[in-house]
Order: structure tokens, then C-alpha cells, then sequence
């Protein structure tokens, strides 16, 4: 008799190191290096001239509807973007590689983040096959190289833990405002024009939006505010001017 198992695998996930998340030095040395994994410069102006804005957004969507449906890590899309606005800021590149490109750092924060990360052959079938596993791969080797192989860029991800447990929220609230501060944190990615706003800043003016948001349904947080924004400036050393822009 053949037996037949129905039960899937659950996904596979680290607990929170609470080594790392109550040691405020952990927080201060994000602070210290946040900056070093920031494009250098508005590389639309100064070294792209094949790509345009437009094309960004255009891409980072198509890679944000990739991890969505693969159920990536949350840290993956905004690691992969980190990794093409760098490599972008340093390389100029024709449009029709731009797709190829998104793959590739897709591929490689997947690699970074994942327990079991996107394949070339996978990512190959989101481009309706324009690009072969073995062009992904030759070109994996090109961003590597231009990066510096220094691939543990600091995200507006590795500010969250740090931010929500100095906030006095009732921790049944945690996951949700969690949730929301992800997706703000993923609609900046795609957007260019945070993204050469220091994570830190993002990750402040994301878990603030959350909170404000929602605040309009229910008692989320004791703050409210100009009180709201001025605590979390203060726990990340954030320009309260820019986190109030970031908030509004």
C-alpha cells in the first residue's frame, strides 16, 4: 500500500536574537555604517543615460510582485534594490539590461536572506525567459565584482526590532504595526527618490506612518504626533524634519 504525505514543510525562519535586539550597541553601529551602502550619487544626472526613472519604478514593481508571490523574507526586495541602486550609481547600463539586472539581485539577496533562496531557473520563467539561467548566473559574477563582494548592506529592515521595542505600544499590537511599517518600507524601495534617504530615516518614518495609520481605527500607541515623531528621532538620531516628511 503506497502512503501518500499531505503535510508541507513550514517555512523555515529565525527567532529574534534578543542578544542583538536589547544591546543598544548593536543599534549604534547600524547607525555608525548605515550610510557606507548608500548610492553615491543621483545616478540618473551623472552616469545613467539609457535609464530613466520611469524604468526603476517599472522594474522594482516587477521584482516586489516576484518576492510577494514567492513569499520571500520581508528584508529581500529592499536588500535586492540596495544592490541594483548601487551597482547602478557605479555602472552605466543599457535599458534592455535593466530587467536582468533586477534578477540578478534578486538572486543575491535571496541568497543572503533565504533558507532556501530563488533559483536562476526560477527567476528565469518571471522573465517570460528573455534572459537564460546561464546569462543570470555570468552576470551574478558582474554585480558581485562591481559591489565588492559586500553584499551585508544595512536595510531599513535591521531598524524595526530596535525602533518597536523602545515604543510604548501594547505588544499585542507589535505584529501588526510590524506588518504595516513593511509595506511603507517596501513602497519607498521602489521608489527613487528615498534612495539615498539613510535606512535609519526610513525605517523611523515607516514604523511612524504605521503607527499614525493606525491610530484613525483604534489606541495603538499613548503618543500621538509631534510627541510620535520627536520619540522616534530620538531613537534613531533621525532629522525630525525629514521624518516628518517621511510621515507625511
Amino acid at each position: 500500500m503506497e502512503l501518500l504525505c499531505c503535510e508541507v514543510d513550514p517555512v523555515r525562519r529565525a527567532v529574534p536574537d534578543a542578544n542583538l535586539l536589547y544591546d543598544d550597541r548593536v543599534l549604534q553601529n547600524l547607525l555608525t555604517i548605515e550610510e557606507r551602502y548608500l548610492p553615491q550619487c543621483s545616478y540618473f544626472k551623472c552616469v545613467q543615460k539609457d535609464i530613466q526613472p520611469y524604468m526603476r519604478r517599472m522594474v522594482a514593481t516587477w521584482m516586489l510582485e516576484v518576492c510577494e508571490e514567492q513569499k520571500c523574507e520581508e528584508e529581500v526586495f529592499p536588500l535586492a534594490m540596495n544592490y541594483l541602486d548601487r551597482f547602478l550609481a557605479g555602472v552605466p547600463t543599457p535599458k534592455t539590461h535593466l530587467q536582468l539586472l533586477g534578477a540578478v539581485c534578486m538572486f543575491l539577496a535571496s541568497k543572503l536572506k533565504e533558507t532556501i533562496p530563488l533559483t536562476a531557473e526560477k527567476l528565469c520563467i518571471y522573465t517570460d525567459n528573455s534572459i537564460k539561467p546561464q546569462e543570470l548566473l555570468e552576470w551574478e559574477l558582474v554585480v558581485l565584482g562591481k559591489l565588492k563582494w559586500n553584499l551585508a548592506a544595512v536595510t531599513p529592515h535591521d531598524f524595526i526590532e530596535h525602533i518597536l521595542r523602545k515604543l510604548p505600544q501594547p505588544s499585542e499590537k507589535l505584529s501588526l504595526i510590524r506588518k504595516h511599517a513593511q509595506t511603507f518600507i517596501a513602497l519607498c524601495a521602489t521608489d527613487f527618490k528615498f534612495a539615498m534617504y539613510p535606512p535609519s530615516m526610513i525605517a523611523t518614518g515607516s514604523v511612524g506612518a504605521a503607527i499614525c495609520g493606525l491610530q484613525q481605527d483604534e489606541d495603538v500607541s499613548s503618543l500621538t504626533g509631534d510627541a510620535l515623531v520627536d520619540l522616534l528621532a530620538k531613537i534613531t538620531n533621525t532629522d525630525v524634519v525629514g521624518g516628518r516628511h517621511l510621515l507625511g
